[in-house]
């Protein structure tokens, strides 16, 4: 079947020579003298069950978007040259022949139904620009031809429709109406011109109002249901921004910064600090080589040192830490971000955790995420700086179950543990991974009852150190001897000295404590025939100087503990700078009887005590018999006559 106009047209013509490019002010100039047009043929072009509001809008946006990006050579030949015989004005201008093919081409692509596997095209979304907020708008209405004329257009297919459309609104030949089909992407121009022409030929009804998106009416959308959309959006508005929150925290995975808060500052020397690339690690060896044996000459060690994700989260999270991160840090001991690059020293898994250890040169920072979800990081501080051979010599990687991991230094060679409170007891050998990190050891520190006291010996080619945990990062370097010349624990003496010393190393726990030195300064024989009992003063440093506490211990022959006998915090007394001590106690004899007891260090020539006792004595211990709840003042005497008080 053929269309009614074909008889009156003129035969089919040779193809006209290519179109020149296209400038991109020609075809602005060609948009804003046929905008009407153009948006009425994307109009007609339209598929029907878009809606008329909906192909109104679609309709402006593709003649607004056929403006091209710049000179456009590549696409002009794609379409034949317009002749000017029997057309107005615009079928001559190429550049209306450029934008009219644009705007057929969306407008085809708009019918296209979106399919899973092929990317959709710009025109099968609702249009961004125009847009109009709380109305409708559709075109004037027409006859009862323009309907019937509406409702066959709408059974058409889109390729169709256009053909009908080039036909009547823009006056062209089959041949030309062919050729711009083709160029539009349409696979059958053939079989869409034969479709059109089961529509009969009312062309001029094109022209109508019906038809024309430049002339409007307008219309208030539906009320009630833009009230509930409104509420439901202001609803989905509020979820938005609670399950932002929410995926801020740590859930089911870690983000880049893993449960660090978010960022609060942009700084180039901060944000160095937080770049794992620019983390510095020690060679293998260089602890051989090094001036310092300290944290410095650690090597980077573990199976992790190369996970990035890991030492950035970590390094997030020392920086900023989000409220569900656990911080912990020693007494004077800053929480702050690191000043520059750390150095690594541990990146691996130990028990059920993740585990980094950097060191800024001022403090160890330890951050500990679990191995399956994100609930649960830790970040511990300790300060270390000053350390050396020994205080350097191991650190705390994990505890789990009253466990506790240490990672060793690489100058130790041998490690073994030993229980203080059992002096005639060997050393049971510990062992290790290749990374330093021992099999796990229980924690006396962390255990309610003292009924042994674990410490760890570490050994090297030069001696043997002893360390224990105190609950910090850093272990406490235990030794004995003189104040000014403490010495490793070794020999039989000094670990019946620690045997009752041990169990009152609680009272130093968690206090920042660096070493712990105890020191046996008096011998005294015990009235009634008792035996002879040890005056020991126990002094514990700490890394921040400040803050040390020192304990006078009265050992009892048979006692498993110590009982002190006095006790004072930040007390030069018992200490480098000034080692002399004395402390005092009421204690009873097997037989009953009460003795005020005094003893001191060597240097102290005489004591003598006032008040509720009084008496002196030669030498640096007294015995004197006394009441129960007696109370006394003591007071020693040095050889130059200057007064020694007691320690408190």
């Amino acid at each position: 079947m053929s269309s009614p106009d074909v008889a009156t047209r003129r035969p089919a013509q040779d193809p006209a020579p290519a179109a020149p490019a296209v400038a991109l002010e020609q075809a602005e100039a060609a948009i804003v003298e046929h905008y009407p047009r153009l948006v009425r043929l994307g109009y007609l072009v339209l598929p029907p069950s878009l809606g008329r509001n909906r192909r109104v809008l679609t309709a402006h946006a593709l003649a607004q978007r056929a403006l091209p990006k710049g000179r456009t050579p590549g696409e002009a030949p794609a379409f034949p040259q317009q002749r000017t015989e029997g057309a107005r004005g615009r079928l001559g201008d190429p550049g209306y022949a450029y934008v009219r093919l644009r705007v057929l081409r969306g407008a085809l692509a708009a019918g296209l139904p979106l399919r899973r596997r092929a990317w959709p095209r710009r025109a099968q979304f609702p249009p961004l620009l125009p847009q109009v907020w709380g109305l409708r708008l559709f075109p004037r209405s027409g006859g009862a031809d323009e309907l019937a004329l509406d409702q066959r257009l709408s059974a058409l297919s889109g390729p169709a429709r256009a053909a009908y459309v080039l036909r009547g609104l823009e006056g062209l030949p089959d041949t030309e109406v062919r050729r711009i089909l083709d160029a539009a992407g349409v696979e059958d121009p053939h079989a869409a011109l034969a479709e059109a022409d089961g529509v009969e030929a009312m062309y001029a009804l094109l022209d109508s109002p019906e038809f024309d998106p430049c002339s409007l009416q307008a219309r208030p959308t539906d009320l009630m249901r833009r009230r509930q959309h409104t509420k439901a959006a202001l609803v989905a508005t509020a979820a938005v921004v609670v399950c932002g929150a929410l995926l801020g925290l740590p859930g089911d995975g870690w983000g880049p910064d893993g449960a660090a808060a978010p960022s609060y500052a942009k700084n180039p020397a901060a944000e160095a600090a937080l770049d794992p690339d620019q983390l510095t690690a020690a060679g293998a060896d260089a602890w051989k080589r090094s001036a310092r044996t300290d944290f410095s000459a650690w090597p980077a060690r573990g199976s992790l040192t190369g996970d990035k994700d890991l030492l950035r989260r970590a390094l997030a999270v020392w920086a900023r830490p989000g409220r569900s991160v656990q911080v912990s840090a020693t007494p004077g001991t800053p929480a702050g971000a690191p000043p520059g690059p750390a150095q690594l020293l541990y990146a691996g898994e130990v028990d059920q955790a993740r585990v980094v250890v950097l060191y800024d040169g001022l403090r160890i920072a330890r951050y500990a995420e679990p191995k399956e979800g994100t609930s649960g990081a830790a970040l511990d501080f300790a300060r270390v700086d000053g350390a050396g051979t020994a205080t350097a010599s191991a650190l705390v990687v994990g505890r789990t179950d009253g466990n506790v991991r240490y990672l060793t230094a690489p100058w130790v060679s041998e490690v073994a543990v030993r229980d203080l409170t059992d002096p005639s007891a060997r050393a049971r050998a510990l062992g290790r991974t290749e990374d330093g990190v021992t099999d796990p050891v229980a924690s006396s520190a962390q255990a309610r009852k003292c009924t042994s006291w674990n410490a760890l010996e570490l050994g090297d080619n030069a001696t043997t150190r002893t360390v224990t945990d105190l609950g910090e990062l850093t272990p406490a370097h235990l030794t004995s001897g003189r104040p000014e010349a403490p010495r490793e624990l070794a020999g039989g003496a000094a670990r019946r000295s620690w045997a009752q010393t041990a169990c009152l190393l609680p009272t130093v726990r968690s206090h920042g404590v660096r070493s712990v030195n105890s020191w046996a300064y008096a011998h005294q024989t015990l009235p009634e025939d008792n035996g002879t009992a040890t005056w020991v003063c126990t002094r514990a440093e700490t890394w921040r100087g400040a803050g040390s506490r020192t304990l006078a211990q009265f050992q009892a022959p048979g006692k498993p503990t110590g009982a002190i006998a006095a006790k004072a915090e930040d007390a030069p007394a018992c200490g480098p700078r000034d080692p002399k001590v004395l402390a005092g106690v009421l204690w009873k004899s097997q037989g009953g009887s009460w003795y005020l007891l005094a003893g001191g260090s060597r240097q102290i020539e005489s004591i003598e005590t006032s008040g509720g006792v009084r008496a002196s004595a030669d030498g640096n211990t007294l015995s004197v018999r006394a009441k129960e709840g007696a109370r006394a003042e003591l007071d020693g005497r040095l050889e130059n006559g200057d007064k020694v008080s007691v320690l408190r």
